[in-house]
């Protein structure tokens, strides 16, 4: 009775399942489809009955031709597809990614009448697939330093510092305003130096009290303090041939800069609570967006401290000092959000690009960052608009008065390089080509295309 009613109902089943489904004789003409394969494919059952295979124009079918020709599909050699991707074309042309099972079919005496294929369309899983690679190669485009972005001639000074620091031992300091993108520099210095298979173990220094910061950067053992039940590792045991970086380190106590200080000149740590000394292999990455000199005067920072953590210096440029580089940041964040969103918008308007380029960025690169998430929100036109960004930005507050409201492409970024580069140089295309990181039939080939002439 179960299998009786079961037969009733199949052919409701088969048409509320999401993948498409096709039944095919052992010619290869379909004889059967379900409602999801007309949504998929375009065509409507009646259109598609009697009609083979070969309509849909699979490459899988194709291949199997082509490789097996006594077999209309190889399918009815192998018996089974399983999870295969492939592709077809709809009734309209348009292409499509699709995930294929598919089985033959046998009657009561085992003989093969046909086989049944379903059809699970991927092509929003592969463009998003396809979406992220792209969004990954902007990562490493020549625009970025290992996620850092910026073509100015201030990062490219902040790119060569941050190369030759990685490949030091030395302790680094990174000075910035907030929002700078000091984080990223701290990762990008582990990156590319030697210690980079080891950890990289990040602390805010401001974030906890002078008890709990000191445990967690050396550990404490059972009994230390209230509520020690354990022994516990700090960080700087867990960072063990690596790097850590340490934000805010302008905010540090002064008994843990004497801990710290200790760090730096033998190489060891004692947990909370215990004297027996440990030793750590560690670089110390430090950041602030204090006056650490003012501090010393002031006598917030020990002297001596200063001078150990002040070795190789860092100072990222504020948004506003590198405006060149707005543009490049923009697109960056536009393409994030858009990826992040789905929504479709098309891009930035020329008069947008001039409001953010006219802005003094107190926030720096994170507002921007911000500005963005913003105007993902509030637009629901094709192309960002000024009215689509924070109040602030637009309203006339902050204004950058030298620079003028207007698109500034990566063409004439490049061209306002070359000719920085060639009065630096004094005209010298070498000297010039090594300044710019390239070749000197590039610098020649772009005074050539931007019309510079000189007398060198």
């Amino acid at each position: 009775m179960f299998e009786e009613e079961l037969d009733r109902y199949w052919k409701t089943v088969v048409n509320t399942i999401q993948d498409g489904v096709m039944i095919v004789d052992t010619h290869g003409r379909i004889i059967s489809v379900n409602k999801a394969f007309e949504v998929i494919t375009g065509y409507l059952k009646d259109e598609i009955i009697g009609k083979t295979c070969e309509t849909l124009s699979c490459n899988l079918f194709e291949m199997a031709r082509k490789n097996h020709g006594e077999h209309w599909c190889v399918l009815f050699k192998t018996g089974t597809m399983d999870r295969r991707r492939c592709t077809l074309v709809k009734k309209d042309g348009t292409i499509i990614y699709a995930l294929k099972n598919a089985s033959i079919l046998h009657d009561a005496k085992g003989n093969v009448i046909g086989a049944v294929e379903t059809i699970a369309d991927i092509t929003e899983i592969i463009e998003k697939d396809n979406q992220i690679e792209a969004f990954r190669r902007e990562l490493r485009s020549k625009d970025g330093f290992h996620g850092i972005i910026g073509v100015s001639s201030p990062m490219r000074q902040v790119f060569d510092l941050i190369e030759n620091a990685a490949h030091s031992d030395a302790p680094v300091i990174i000075y910035g305003e907030s929002g700078t993108g000091k984080e990223l520099v701290s990762g990008a210095i582990h990156d590319i130096g030697e210690r980079n298979k080891d950890p990289f173990i990040k602390v805010n220094c401001a974030a906890l009290n002078e008890s709990l910061l000191e445990s967690e950067l050396f550990g404490h053992v059972k009994g230390a303090f209230t509520g020690a039940y354990q022994n516990r590792e700090g960080r700087f045991e867990n960072a063990h041939g690596g790097d850590i970086f340490l934000d805010e380190i302008g905010d540090l106590p002064l008994t843990t800069q004497v801990k710290l200080l200790r760090v730096l000149e033998d190489k060891i740590i004692e947990r909370v609570g215990e004297n027996r000394p440990i030793p750590v292999n560690v670089r110390i990455i430090s950041a602030t967006n204090r006056n650490l000199v003012r501090l010393v005067d002031q006598g917030v920072i020990r002297k001596d401290f200063y001078f150990r953590i002040n070795v190789i210096p860092i100072t990222l440029p504020p948004l506003r000092d590198r405006v060149d580089d707005i543009p490049l940041l923009a697109e960056f964040f536009f393409r994030k959000n858009r990826l992040k969103s789905g929504k479709n918008i098309q891009g930035i308007s020329n008069d947008t690009m001039g409001a953010l380029m006219n802005y003094r960025w107190p926030g720096n690169v994170r507002e921007l960052k911000s500005a963005f998430e913003y105007a993902f929100v509030t637009c629901q036109e094709t192309m960002i608009q000024p009215h689509h960004l924070p109040p602030n930005i637009i309203n006339g507050k902050g204004a950058i008065k030298r620079v003028k409201a207007t698109s500034f492409g990566r063409e004439e970024i490049k061209k306002q390089e070359l000719i920085e580069a060639l009065e630096k140089s004094g005209g010298n295309q070498s000297e010039a080509a090594r300044n710019l990181g390239v070749t000197r039939v590039t610098i020649w080939n772009r005074m050539k295309r931007f019309g510079i002439y000189n007398n060198r």
